[in-house]
């Protein structure tokens, strides 16, 4: 017997000792290998001992933990005790609580193994804390690296956003994407939204429908307009306010978003995606006074 003890080490202890919980533990399992014993019997042991193994020497582990022991662990007594399977979670013993252990075990080497184990605890704790610096430093880079992914995630969103509502060019059948910007552009708005394309139809009712509450809506159309006066009452009692006026003095399709930004549209809004188009967004602001002052 002995000579199987030689045969595990400070060394091979060491690597069997976890952080749970901010504590230094040994699964049931492990302790049970270490000792000779089956881990059901080591459990019972603590049973029917209970009040000698508070939470702080004794604890029985989560599914989350287990779980997360599991993925770390390639070969471990953790995926299987000595009957090859467990049906339940696993305990953890501290090191005061495997020193509680040892002098409830009756067995030749629980002794020198209880030795083994103490050492291969205090070896643990003098290299975290003679490291703890460096972990320390290791913590912070970690941190600062979530910090910066962060902030670039954001300035990515933002160049994106600002890369697709800039210019983008929509091939037929973009019916989805067309829309979605289109979407993204009416519900930008803070206050008001023009609208003037001479060919608009209920699908663009549909699309304003997505605006924020209390955003007014001014649409500038043909008289060839298929919306009528009932379309515009049914739609203001849920979705007010919306407006339509008549005008022969535009062409081409624009959005005018808080009287501040301003999109030229390639196509009717009601045939998005139908043929290839653009919409562009034009920085010039002197240029949104003129269309509404025309």
């Amino acid at each position: 017997m002995p000579n199987e003890l030689n045969v595990v080490s400070n060394e091979d202890i060491k690597n069997l000792i976890y952080t749970i919980r901010g504590k230094q533990v040994m699964l049931d399992s492990d302790v049970a290998m270490l000792y000779h014993y089956e881990t059901k019997k080591i459990n019972e042991t603590v049973k029917r001992n209970i009040k000698r193994f508070p939470e702080s020497f004794c604890f029985q582990l989560t599914e989350s933990e287990t779980e997360n022991l599991r993925s770390q662990i390639a070969t471990s007594s953790l995926k299987k005790d000595n009957h090859g399977g467990r049906r339940y979670l696993p305990y953890a013993f501290t090191e005061q609580g495997i020193g509680m252990l040892s002098g409830l075990l009756k067995n030749e080497i629980a002794i020198q193994v209880s030795i083994n184990i103490m050492n291969a605890f205090v070896e643990m704790r003098k290299f975290i804390s003679s490291n703890s610096q460096m972990f320390e430093r290791l913590t912070k880079v970690e941190y600062k690296m979530l910090e910066y992914d962060k902030k670039f995630d954001a300035l990515f969103n933002e160049l994106q956003k600002d890369e697709n509502f800039t210019q983008k060019i929509f091939f037929k059948g973009q019916i989805y994407d067309a829309y979605s910007l289109i979407i993204e552009i009416i519900k930008s708005a803070k206050e008001k939204i023009l609208i003037i394309d001479n060919y608009i139809d209920d699908s663009v009712l549909k699309m304003l429908a997505k605006k924020r509450k209390n955003v007014e809506v001014v649409l500038l159309t043909s008289n060839k307009t298929n919306i009528s006066k009932l379309d515009i009452q049914k739609f203001n009692k849920q979705y007010p306010v919306l407006k339509m006026s008549t005008s022969n003095k535009f062409h081409d399709r624009f959005i005018i978003i808080d009287n501040k930004e301003l999109y030229h549209c390639g196509a009717s809004i009601k045939d998005l995606g139908k043929k290839c188009f653009g919409i562009n967004r034009i920085e010039d602001k002197c240029i949104i006074e003129k269309i509404k002052n025309i």
